[in-house]
């Protein structure tokens, strides 16, 4: 264990804590990270749609942090702000449901079956943005004063450590199911162990403070533990690694349904196959189009949800059937509730994963690959654009489909895709990937159904004179794995993006002048390489967590492991840079060019065509050696800072900007992301001081 430095006993005038300096900076961190995870859980599972737009709750957690460091070497007092309005958004939220306006363009869809009603989108995500840069603005400012304390790398190697840990507790949580009040009371245990000072006996004047401390820190958040704990006891109530999932069981026309909520919107229902049938035919479509109207052997559906997909398949006379669900909750809810029980059948293997990862490890041939409504409502956290669902619809999915049919077989899909160029995107996606048009039946409503099938053949696919007409003059063309927005019919950033980013970035200009008292750009001023450090940073760990979404899969696990491997990355990059004598900056640059060509250099496809094991190791080099060169180079230049929190802030600010140019992706594609970071660093290279200061021991 650490041995605290003598600076701990001059911190107990200014932050009166039982704990040593080091301690506190863990714990700071631990809380910091935690925090804003599950502020992005929560809000995005209480506020009807926000899911879809969960990255600019991430932005303003950066900005906060980067605020809340900058004001860290001027309070006076602790942040009590921070409590007071976590307990009042989470009160407000339960209190007065909103629900994200989506608007009306028809560039962007969303997935819902929900009326578009509330506040525009451009006016409450700059609401949510400035709630929850206030909200981790107090823990990032109880960091800022730790750094103060502690030598430069030393300060921010314990902050890294108390991050792995935040991110981990966060993570095992999501692993157990654990509602909400798991959340509020550890967050509720770290704000007043941190917060509240410790009363020494015969001390009347202190135990006041102490009890004024308390009383700031405890009676905002215990309201919180309130509500939550008040949610957390709702049977209908459970929590999956995605979303807050809600269930509903009743009867319709003497058959039994189960109604599936995520985050406030309607999602699944479970019913029996013959009722499916009945009153929804087409989804017996791929049955008739594919084989020649033959009982397919072996099946495979993705995003098998509750269930009712693989129960089809059964009624259909399916042998075997591997149901793919990348949401554990939902399948065990199927488990349990669905009436026909098709998860209890011996001829169902059910597999947790993604259906893109899936197929990626498998050797297995199958006589129908069907694509059953994936249409999540959430995006891959840390990345803006990025559905769960994104890489099953691309041009090389579909491929990768093809690969896996049996001899006569075919793949198909079907859903309510809203807009008729949806629907011809992905007919055409089929046709250029099978090299012939698919069956394309559609049912006439607002949702716009609709029911593709493409055999591995022409002659393996039956239209029935439902054949596909082909693409028109505004159909889009197919997504791939470079740009994979399926829902984005123009090759323009919408404007509901554009306009909510400049009140996002005008809100932080504001933000910072007032919390740095008007000085704080002129503290920042001398760092601004350090301010491009963090944007390229911010996009280095976009392209790493995209790239692994489609090498293993958009499942929670394989990004928190990504998560976690960054932060790992940068903790041993400090550790390099304070134990060993490292390369000149210049040469750390040459090999952050390097690492960033490399990633340029090898295709994605190039890396799906390797084994796991080879692909992970790949993998892992390509991506973490930019990012290990770069936080070298920040590490060197953050050592050498005459301002440790002003120098600290700016790349947290510079961090939120990447956060921004990351919409950047939905005109030149994620690989595109690669050459706005290299711009990046070329700008920081430019901006770093030619006379470097002493290094600090």
């Amino acid at each position: 264990m650490a041995v605290d430095s003598p600076t701990d006993q001059v911190s107990d005038v200014r932050w009166p804590s039982p704990f040593g300096v080091r301690t506190r900076l863990v714990a700071s961190s631990a809380l910091m990270l935690f925090l804003e995870l599950a502020l992005i859980r929560w809000t995005g599972s209480n506020v009807v749609h926000l899911s879809y737009f969960s990255n600019f709750v991430l932005l303003g957690s950066f900005l906060g942090i980067g605020i809340g460091i900058l004001r860290s070497s001027r309070a006076k007092r602790l942040p009590y702000y921070s409590p007071l309005v976590l307990g009042l958004l989470v009160l407000v939220i339960a209190w007065k449901p909103v629900t994200v306006d989506r608007g009306t363009s028809e560039s962007v869809i969303y997935f819902t079956s929900l009326n578009t009603t509330g506040p525009p989108t451009w006016v409450i995500l700059p609401i949510v943005f400035v709630a929850a840069a206030v909200v981790l603005a107090g823990p990032a400012e109880l960091v800022g004063r730790c750094f103060s304390e502690l030598p430069r790398l030393t300060a921010y190697r314990f902050d890294l450590v108390g991050s792995l840990i935040g991110i981990g507790a966060f993570t095992a949580l999501s692993f157990l199911g654990a509602p909400p009040i798991w959340w509020g009371a550890i967050v509720t245990v770290m704000f007043g162990a941190l917060m509240i000072p410790r009363t020494r006996v015969g001390s009347s004047r202190r135990a006041v403070a102490t009890g004024l401390s308390a009383a700031l820190v405890l009676s905002p958040l215990l309201v919180m533990i309130g509500v939550l704990f008040h949610e957390s006891r709702q049977p209908e109530n459970s929590w999956s690694p995605y979303y807050k999932v809600q269930t509903k069981s009743y009867e319709w026309q003497g058959v039994p349904l189960l109604t599936i909520t995520v985050n406030g919107v309607p999602h699944q229902q479970a019913i029996p196959a013959d009722a499916r049938l009945q009153w929804e035919p087409q989804y017996g479509l791929p049955y008739e189009r594919a084989n020649a109207g033959k009982a397919p052997k072996n099946v495979l559906i993705i995003g098998a949800g509750s269930g009712s997909d693989v129960a089809i398949a059964l009624k259909k006379g399916a042998q075997h059937v591997d149901a793919v669900e990348i949401d554990p909750r939902i399948r065990d809810l199927g488990k349990e509730l669905h009436p026909d029980r098709p998860y209890q059948d011996p001829r169902v293997t059910s597999h947790i994963d993604d259906g893109r990862a899936f197929l990626s490890r498998t050797d297995k041939k199958y006589d129908l690959i069907l694509l059953a409504l994936p249409d999540s409502l959430t995006l891959v956290n840390g990345a803006s654009s990025l559905r769960l669902e994104s890489y099953l619809f691309t041009e090389e999915a579909f491929k990768s489909a093809k690969e896996h049919l049996a001899p006569g077989g075919a793949f198909a899909m079907y859903n309510y895709y809203r807009e008729t160029w949806l629907i011809d995107r992905l007919a055409s996606t089929a046709e250029t990937a099978f090299g012939h048009k698919p069956c394309v039946d559609q049912v006439g409503d607002d949702l716009q159904q609709a029911v593709v099938t493409v055999g591995l053949t022409e002659g393996d696919q039956t239209c029935g004179g439902k054949a596909w007409a082909g693409a028109t003059s505004i159909t889009p063309p197919p997504a791939t794995d470079n740009r994979p927005f399926l829902y984005l019919f123009t090759d323009r950033i919408p404007s509901l993006y554009l306009v909510t980013l400049g009140l996002i970035m005008v809100a932080g200009l504001i933000g910072v002048g007032i919390a740095g008292g008007g000085s704080s750009y002129g503290r920042m001023k001398p760092y601004a390489d350090l301010f491009l450090l963090g944007a390229g940073f911010m996009l280095l760990e976009t392209k790493s967590i995209t790239g692994f979404a489609l090498l293993f899969g958009t499942t929670w696990v394989v990004n928190a492991i990504v998560f976690a491997g960054v932060l790992v990355a940068v903790l041993a990059a400090v550790e390099v840079t304070r134990r060993f004598k490292t390369p000149p900056l210049k040469v750390m640059y040459v090999v952050l060019f390097g690492g960033l060509a490399l990633s340029w250099i090898f295709p994605d496809d190039w890396l799906l065509a390797m084994p796991v094991g080879l692909r992970a190791v790949v993998a892992v080099l390509i991506a973490f050696l930019p990012i290990f060169a770069a936080n070298v180079i920040f590490a060197k230049r953050f050592t050498d800072t005459a301002d440790a929190t002003a120098s600290f802030g700016a790349n947290l600010l510079g961090a939120m900007l990447g956060g921004c140019l990351e919409y950047a992706a939905l005109l030149i594609g994620f690989d595109g992301l690669l050459i706005v970071a290299a711009l990046l660093y070329v700008g920081a290279f430019v901006l770093t001081p030619k006379v470097r200061a002493a290094v600090r021991t």
